[in-house]
């Protein structure tokens, strides 16, 4: 049935075809199910994959051994022989058992989309922290389904001669092996994360404000980034284009500084273990003194990707931050229906252009703004022996000006509140 595939994780010579099966309930409407279809091939292409065709299924009961049914298994085995394809890719998780049976009835490789994001992880990681993460995570995942007919994990069986008991099985040496080595890497992971606190903490113990950006992939966190700072973060019209955390400096009119990270791009129903994995490079947005939020005007689901974004951030504990959302590329927007309906749900939103550098004044503005209502122009009136306010102000704040008379220190200053504590008592109140 078809050509022999080459294993998913492998390096293949020629481009892969891949058979893409949206599976609907009774509910979803035929946009939806169109959209769900064309994140699916835009995550299937970053993967380096060629979508052949797309299949939706309507499953009104699902089958414990193929979830999908005999009949719709037999049919779908015709088109696998007719097109010859190397994989199937099911857009929602599949429990092992039913990958497994598909693949020995269909005899190609049978995925799921959180398997294509495991793979794209994996081939766009760059810092250490990131390779542990992802190894990681495609090793938890892997764990339950080593059974499967086409699976990568038989070229991770070579150095282990002589480890092997009388008795025990291939299968059980695998699992053995990934154990083993999920247990290293948890343990080397933690080594990474604990110098990634460090640097954070003494980020967090400098007086310079953190933003970070965040947003769903693809929206233009990277290209904004680069617009403000010159970082060069790679940026291409692809899902999960950058993966690594970047933090930058950024001159304020008027001199100030500040410090912008970008962060890993928000996708819905993003599997569980890169949840955890990336937790440490989403922690970013926790840490940070303010959060711009890059939504893309053009997609018809940016409402919805607001959503998801909002309910990550959720889950971080990271929504008490006070935030800037930007309503991105408006230069490809038909009408202006879904900018209004998110000015509806939040505000500030700032329309821009990033490619074209429209709006980044105002976004400029808004974060001015932003940082003077964080820290509040106050006037100190300091005893003329307290030199130790003095220097905390200059070591944490932004002085604007000073005045030595004979019985004080007169200090107009900026100063974020977790700084203020030695002096709120000397604050000026007239």
């Amino acid at each position: 049935m078809g050509t022999k595939p080459t294993r998913i994780h492998e390096v293949a010579t020629e481009t892969q075809r891949a058979l893409l099966l949206i599976i609907s309930s009774t509910s979803d409407t035929q946009s939806q199910l169109e959209r769900r279809a064309e994140e699916l091939s835009a995550l299937v292409d970053t993967m380096g994959v060629a979508t052949e065709r797309v299949e939706y299924v309507t499953l009104r009961q699902p089958n414990s051994s193929t979830l999908i049914g005999s009949g719709k298994v037999g049919e779908l085995a015709s088109i696998i022989e007719e097109l010859a394809v190397d994989m199937v890719i099911f857009e929602i998780s599949l429990p092992p058992r039913i990958q497994r049976n598909l693949e020995q009835i269909w005899e190609c490789a049978v995925i799921d989309r959180d398997e294509v994001i495991l793979q794209i992880f994996a081939d766009r990681a760059q810092t250490k922290e990131a390779v542990l993460q992802v190894e990681l995570a495609r090793l938890e995942y892997s764990l339950p389904r080593l059974t499967r007919k086409w699976t990568h994990l038989s070229r991770q069986r070579g150095g282990m001669r002589g480890t092997r008991d009388a008795g025990e099985t291939q299968l059980e040496m695998d699992r053995r092996q990934i154990s083993d080595k999920i247990l290293l890497l948890k343990g080397q992971l933690e080594k990474v994360v604990t110098q990634r606190a460090v640097q954070r903490s003494q980020r967090l113990e400098s007086s310079i404000p953190v933003g970070a950006i965040v947003g769903y992939t693809n929206s233009g966190k990277s290209s904004l980034l680069n617009a403000l700072t010159g970082a060069g973060v790679l940026v291409e019209d692809k899902l999960f284009a950058t993966l690594d955390p970047t933090t930058r400096a950024v001159k304020l009119p008027g001199g100030e500084e500040i410090l912008l990270s970008d962060t890993v791009g928000f996708v819905s129903n993003l599997p569980h273990t890169l949840v955890e994995a990336f937790k440490s490079t989403l922690e970013e947005a926790l840490y940070a003194d303010f959060l711009i939020i890059v939504c893309d005007a053009s997609s018809p689901d940016m409402i919805a990707n607001y959503t998801t974004t909002v309910q990550v951030l959720e889950e971080l504990g990271a929504t008490d931050k006070p935030a800037i959302v930007l309503a991105n590329k408006i230069d490809k927007i038909e009408d202006g229906f879904s900018v209004s309906r998110l000015k509806s749900l939040y505000s500030p939103v700032i329309e821009t252009s990033i490619i074209n550098a429209e709006g980044l004044d105002a976004l400029v503005d808004e974060i001015v703004d932003l940082l003077k209502r964080l820290r509040p122009l106050s006037t100190y009136r300091i005893p003329t022996n307290r030199h130790d306010l003095v220097a905390h102000l200059h070591r944490w704040g932004q002085v604007q000006k000073i005045e030595y008379t004979d019985d004080a220190i007169i200090a107009t200053a900026r100063i974020d509140g977790r700084y203020q504590g030695p002096l709120a008592q000397f604050i000026k109140r007239d």
